[in-house]
């Protein structure tokens, strides 16, 4: 397609190939491009994958936006395999000898802004931008600075937990203790991934850190004033965990597997499971330390209390924005995302009060969620999962699963393995809700994008 669209340029060449001035032109291979601009385009393709899998998307959407991509580019007949930690394309060359790029994927964080502007970049090459141009792009938005510094991102973390306390019924002094202990936590894991620390042990010193300042507090309860309330420590680590799940690649584990991908999402589970196992481990170890220094903790809390529905929906929406602006997204897809949250919360609290389980109701919260997202999300240039990831992360069972090793350190083991599985219910829960959210959307997005051509045919039928 590329050399078709300067036919004088083979001429010349032809010419010079006749006259023994300049070697034979290259055999061309599908669509018109030669076999150094299919490499080049394909080296494009599995840059951008690979950018799209470290920014967090999964691979059924990565896997559709390279094909995507690669038709624009005149390649027909590409293939795409993902197996979580490598991006491999392949298309026919010359003689049908297969050519292919090979891309590693080494770092992953979640960085909103970043897959957004992938996504966009993936949607222009599906269209018809050279692959030259793609390779320009995609190199001035990977060396682009984030939108926000760091501090910043740490900041709203803080304010995650804050809001996560308020949900879960704590008061203000809780909300404040929630806020100290996550800003010293971030700064602790922030010290340990510079030095490279591997994230299994990190979500160990982060639960660990978080349950001690529990036990910390529960030693100078009775030295602190009068207006400062109680202060329940189970409330400060239950949003200590949630700002550690939130970072958990639940959401794309179900989708991965709904859509055929078992590798990369058998990978993706297990990396889940490996990083809550830490928190497991950080949380019992440090309780069974305070147990054996004679510092026993106590669960007496019932989620929700003093709080109506209107306001715990409110620190719902503020936890998801919080979180958006924490994994650097954009305004708007912040936006999106409170509104996600705020909707999310209320809608199971509505579920809960209809007489649903918290597995349930988390599920239901979470279909919509989803639905909603991938619905209605692509017409502000936001991709849907960044919105569906930061819904739910109000509904995380940070604080179920800390009751659950509470129960077990205590000897409760069977009741607090059932907790635990219950925990991972609602989790399991979360995920394959705004999976199904976002497949069930897919057929209302397409007609929406049928009708909205047909309204481009009229204008341009009436302007000629």
């Amino acid at each position: 397609m590329l050399a078709l669209r300067n036919p004088g340029r083979w001429r010349t060449r032809i010419a010079e190939v006749i006259a023994g001035e300049a070697p034979a032109p290259e055999p061309l291979v599908e669509g018109g491009l030669t076999q150094t601009e299919a490499l080049d385009a394909l080296d494009a393709m599995s840059r951008m994958a690979e950018a799209l899998l470290s920014a967090g998307a999964s691979a059924s959407d990565v896997t559709a936006l390279t094909l995507r991509a690669a038709a624009g580019a005149g390649l027909q007949h590409t293939q795409v395999d993902i197996n979580y930690t490598a991006v491999i394309v392949s298309t026919a060359g010359a003689d049908r000898q297969p050519l292919t790029s090979v891309r590693v994927v080494k770092v992953r964080a979640s960085d909103y802004s970043r897959l957004s502007a992938l996504f966009e970049l993936a949607h222009a090459a599906g269209d018809g931008l050279p692959p030259e141009e793609v390779n320009t792009r995609l190199r001035r938005l990977l060396s682009q600075r984030r939108p926000y510094r760091p501090w910043i991102s740490g900041a709203a973390t803080v304010g995650l937990a804050v809001s996560v306390a308020v949900l879960l019924g704590g008061s203000w002094a809780v909300a404040v203790s929630a806020g100290l202990v996550t800003c010293v936590l971030q700064l602790v894991l922030a010290g340990l991934n510079r030095r490279g620390l591997p994230a299994f042990f990190q979500q160990v010193v982060g639960a660990g850190v978080a349950t001690g300042f529990a036990l910390l507090l529960l030693v100078w309860q009775p030295h602190l004033p009068e207006w400062v309330g109680r202060l329940p420590p189970s409330l400060v680590v239950g949003s200590g965990i949630v700002v550690l799940l939130a970072g958990l690649s639940l959401v794309g584990s179900a989708e991965d597997a709904i859509s055929g991908f078992y590798v990369t999402a058998g990978a993706r589970a297990f990396e889940t499971v490996l990083l809550t196992t830490g928190l497991v481990l950080g949380i019992a170890g440090v309780l069974d330390l305070g147990q054996r220094a004679g510092i026993t903790l106590s669960l007496s809390f019932s989620q929700g209390q003093g709080y109506p529905l209107v306001v715990q929906a409110l620190a719902g929406g503020i936890a998801a924005a919080t979180w958006a602006v924490s994994g650097y997204a954009g305004p708007r897809a912040v936006l999106m995302s409170g509104l996600a949250g705020l909707l999310a919360v209320g809608t199971s609290g509505v579920c809960t009060a209809a007489g649903l389980g918290p597995v349930a109701s988390a599920g239901v919260a979470a279909l919509l969620v989803g639905f909603l997202a991938e619905g209605t999300a692509w017409r502000w240039n936001v991709p849907g999962l960044v919105v569906s990831i930061c819904g739910i992360v109000p509904l995380l069972p940070g604080l179920a699963i800390y009751r659950a090793i509470f129960s077990i350190v205590g000897g409760g083991t069977s009741a607090g393995l059932a907790q635990l599985v219950a925990a991972f219910g609602t989790a399991l829960a979360l995920a394959a809700g705004v999976a199904l959210g976002e497949f069930c959307s897919q057929p209302l997005r397409r007609e929406f994008d049928r009708i909205e051509q047909r309204v481009r045919r009229r204008s341009l039928n009436r302007q000629f």
